[in-house]
């Protein structure tokens, strides 16, 4: 037979591509590493780009230290034991300012909801109470910046504050879980009001009562009873407890403070997230 007359025999045909599995989204906890690292990066974005506010906030810490601390120290009217009031009340103007920065964090939920930014976070896979801990986690970043400008304002007035890296660590931790708390409260009371002013209206209303409901300013031995039972409920209480006892050694209860701590801002977490749904209709 002539080559010309051969039957071709149609080509093998070859295996096309191997269909491409869709990536799946990561869901569930095991985007809240991810999820902290990207609010804590938001606000030092933020702070970096504005730092009036950092600015504006130490005013108040520093009145308390040279004002009150300088005058109650002179006088001797709060007893402290051995150690000078000035050293008694620096922890306590630590806890205070990282307390005021996050009772108010509410109000940023509140505009992002109003700017639409929080619909969208929320259609996304992570869960809300993936979105409230790293936003409560945020407050803490600024928190702690704001807790190095205090050290750093009561060493320059002479408090015997430790440089202990350790003690230092451990002091970052309590404020990061403080402020956590604070914030969460503040983003709770946001969804319950659902606006701005009502949110600072309360806030203005129960940051003095937890501060002078604390051991902030004076031991809680001088407080009427009634009072002592109000301080052991307030969580800037174990806050305070703790901080003195890394800053300055006096005794403290370290691992009933850090439960303490930890607990209050795990139940902080769960009531922001069950709310965070209603604040975003």
């Amino acid at each position: 037979m002539c080559a010309a007359h051969a039957v071709r025999r149609p080509a093998s045909a070859e295996p096309g591509p191997l269909p491409i599995e869709p990536s799946r989204v990561s869901t569930g906890w095991s985007v809240l590493p991810s999820r902290v690292a990207a609010m804590c990066a938001v606000e030092l974005q933020k702070l970096r780009h504005d730092r009036t506010e950092l600015y504006t906030r130490a005013i108040q810490p520093a009145l308390w230290l040279l004002i009150f601390g300088e005058t109650f120290t002179r006088i001797g009217a709060i007893p402290t034991g051995q150690v000078p009031y000035l050293d008694f009340l620096a922890p306590g103007i630590i806890a205070q300012s990282a307390m005021f920065i996050a009772i108010f964090y509410g109000i940023q939920i509140i505009w992002e909801r109003d700017a639409g930014v929080l619909n969208k976070l929320l259609v996304t896979p992570t869960p809300r109470s993936a979105l409230v801990t790293g936003k409560a986690f945020a407050a803490g970043v600024k928190a702690l910046i704001q807790a190095v400008v205090v050290i750093l304002i009561a060493a320059v007035l002479g408090v015997g504050l430790t440089w202990n890296p350790l003690r230092l660590a451990g002091v970052a931790l309590v404020v990061v879980l403080g402020s956590a708390f604070f914030a969460c409260l503040s983003m709770t009371i946001a969804g319950i009001v659902l606006t701005r002013d009502r949110l600072m209206g309360i806030g203005q209303a129960i940051t003095m009562p937890l501060f002078f409901a604390s051991n902030a300013l004076y031991p809680v031995a001088l407080m009427p009873s009634w009072l002592q039972v109000v301080s052991r409920a307030n969580p800037l209480s174990y806050e305070v407890d703790a901080l003195r006892g890394l800053l300055i050694g006096t005794p403290a209860h370290l691992p009933l403070d850090l439960g303490v701590l930890c607990f209050a801002a795990l139940v902080g977490i769960v009531s922001a997230s069950a709310l965070m749904g209603r604040l975003a209709r």
